[in-house]
């Protein structure tokens, strides 16, 4: 049965490989994006919906099955819209998929988002993605938390590590990641879960 599922971070480049492999696995993927945004590579079959994750309406996720959260404010952006994006706008799609009966939202956080209080360059951004991987948590939705290592355009790896076995100093492929995020989504086979991820 296919799924009508809301992709934010659709035209990344996680996110044109999770899109694709939906529509590969015979699902409806729509992607939010904001009107400036360059749809060109999106693959065929994918749905648009007009949406800025730093003021979305209300009605953003309306009749989605599921929600997948695969945006980021990217690396050149400074604390202020790390905070926007990766943090209220995160907390936000969730609040609005539970409003509108969403079955299950996945979220493409990072390792090391477990922490309340990170230290090092990346302590901002980690503290953003705890705080929206916690509010997920306590949403009530069914959800899956996927937490890759530093991330590669490599091709698809021979296979995946996920949890507590997964080395922090490893690498995990954009296709393999977004793989894992399609599972997610379609199976509900990772509810409940936060998972750390990598490449092998």
């Amino acid at each position: 049965m296919s799924m009508n599922i809301l992709v934010a971070g659709a035209t990344g480049k996680t996110g044109l490989h999770l899109v694709q492999n939906l529509i590969d696995q015979g699902h409806s993927p729509t992607a939010l994006v904001r009107e400036s945004s360059d749809t060109s590579d999106l693959p065929m079959g994918t749905k648009v919906r007009t949406g800025d994750l730093t003021d979305l309406a209300g009605d953003v996720c309306k009749g989605m099955d599921v929600v997948v959260f695969a945006a980021g404010s990217g690396g050149k952006t400074g604390p202020e819209m790390t905070d926007k994006v990766d943090r209220d706008g995160a907390k936000r799609l969730t609040d609005l998929a539970a409003s509108a009966g969403v079955k299950r939202f996945v979220m493409l956080s990072s390792v090391g988002a477990d922490q309340k209080n990170p230290s090092g360059d990346l302590a901002h951004y980690l503290k953003a993605k705890n705080e929206a991987d916690m509010h997920l948590m306590s949403s009530g939705l069914n959800y899956a938390i996927v937490r890759p290592v530093a991330l590669t355009n490599d091709a698809r790896g021979e296979d995946v590590i996920l949890g507590d076995k997964v080395d922090k100093k490893a690498k995990a492929s954009r296709r393999d990641v977004a793989d894992v995020l399609a599972t997610a989504a379609i199976t509900g086979s990772y509810d409940g879960m936060a998972l750390n991820m990598q490449s092998v």
